[in-house]
């Protein structure tokens, strides 16, 4: 399957969610049944990386996807070094709340595609709404592994998962030092 370029946001009227499958139950039901009402309703968004082709169904199949959400977490939460001229009231962070590849495209370096194109849509979103960081919630230890490599750090435990974080600062670096 060829994939287009460009990540838009997900419509369901062109982009076939039904046909998904990243291999984790709990992603795929994500963008299946939720992901579309939970834009609707102004909780979160989802971008799409299309197929260049469409299917029999006249939809193009989905390569990969990734949603965001605004957040906050503890000053508490952080290490001290980080946090000693951060407020006492919550701090406001960026939630990648799911990223996934779809199997047929597996082992195409999709996911780091998608995790560049995440961060690069957030930092966009930095320089006109700012959050000390980005935070992402694993759901085993493959993943929380995956994030290490793009240099998140272990945060906490947040119901039952591994929270991780990156500095915007850190974001800011890297698509910066690019231009």
């Amino acid at each position: 399957m060829k994939y287009s370029k460009t990540f838009v946001e997900l419509n369901k009227a062109i982009h076939d969610r039904a046909s998904f499958d990243c291999g984790t139950v709990e992603l795929n039901n994500f963008l299946q049944r939720h992901a579309f009402r939970h834009m609707k309703v102004g909780v979160s968004k989802t971008m799409v990386l299309p197929a260049t082709e469409k299917q029999l169904n006249q939809k193009y199949p989905i390569c990969s996807f990734y949603t965001i959400a605004p957040s906050s977490i503890q000053k508490a939460t952080l290490p001290q070094n980080l946090s000693k001229a951060l407020p006492l009231y919550p701090v406001p962070v960026f939630l990648i709340a799911r990223l996934a590849v779809n199997k047929r495209v597996q082992g195409e370096c999709l996911g780091q595609i998608t995790i560049i194109k995440a961060l690069e849509f957030l930092w966009q979103v930095n320089q006109k709404m700012r959050a000390y960081a980005v935070v992402v919630d694993c759901i085993n230890e493959s993943v929380e592994k995956f994030y290490q490599k793009y240099g998140f750090h272990y945060l906490c435990e947040n119901h039952g998962k591994s929270r991780m974080f990156l500095p915007m600062k850190t974001v800011e670096q890297l698509f910066t030092n690019r231009r």
